[in-house]
């Protein structure tokens, strides 16, 4: 089976010093991976390279990514003067888009409200309605750069179980930022991660035994990023 994502030789450079060193990555259709890494290490450069967000940043390499791919940031990004229905089918065409905005802002929870607007919603709420607007474009990558960073702790744990959901039922491809160890071990199949520009772990999660294999994982994890920080 082709990857979903293809990455070989990635390099990004926005000062002397480079952010990406020759990155190699491949992630399968349908799989959920989570990149870690500590603060500056590079991984929000990394998935802006795969979206093809990092303009102002020179660098080489390979990069293949599936033509629908969306992108979920740690903020919501909704555009204030327009409803929650309007931003969720924003540029998307056809006759069916309003239609199918309603069943994507009710998988997401938030039947009925079609017509609020964002100032109205909880930061939770407006997170779902990113979601909503990522995936009723039905992209083949989904790429979420620490998208509950700024929610507190009860509205994490309901977004965690929302993102697995929504990604069983979709099966996009997804590449998941977090500086959350436990967050990776808990939606991910398979954790990697970045350190000095480079790819320094790539760890499978079993799901049939992720809670027996969490503690191993974890001790693994932080023993990675605590070399990394030598």
């Amino acid at each position: 089976m082709s990857a979903a994502v293809r990455v070989r030789g990635l390099a990004r450079r926005y000062t002397l010093k480079g952010v990406l060193n020759g990155v190699d990555l491949d992630v399968a259709p349908g799989e959920f991976v989570a990149l870690l890494g500590r603060s500056g290490s590079g991984k929000s450069t990394l998935l802006r390279a795969l979206a093809g967000l990092d303009h102002e940043a020179e660098g080489t390499g390979e990069i293949v990514v599936p033509e629908r791919t969306s992108v979920v940031f740690q903020d919501a990004r909704l555009l204030p003067w327009m409803r929650l229905i309007d931003n969720v089918v924003l540029g998307l065409g056809g006759r069916e888009a309003r239609a199918q905005g309603q069943r994507a802002l009710a998988e997401v929870g938030l039947a009925g409200r079609e017509l609020d607007w964002p100032h109205e919603l909880s930061g939770g709420e407006q997170q779902r309605v990113a979601l909503a607007r990522a995936l009723v474009r039905a992209p083949e990558l989904l790429l979420a750069d620490e998208p509950f960073g700024a929610l507190d702790a009860l509205t994490r744990v309901r977004m965690h179980a929302l993102l697995r959901r929504l990604s069983e039922a979709h099966d996009p491809a997804v590449l998941l930022v977090t500086h959350d160890i436990d967050e990776a071990i808990l939606l991910a199949d398979r954790i990697v991660v970045l350190d000095d520009g480079r790819l320094s772990a790539d760890i499978a999660i079993r799901s049939s035994d992720r809670k027996e294999q969490a503690p191993v994982v974890r001790e693994r994890l932080l023993a990675t990023l605590s070399l990394g920080a030598r």
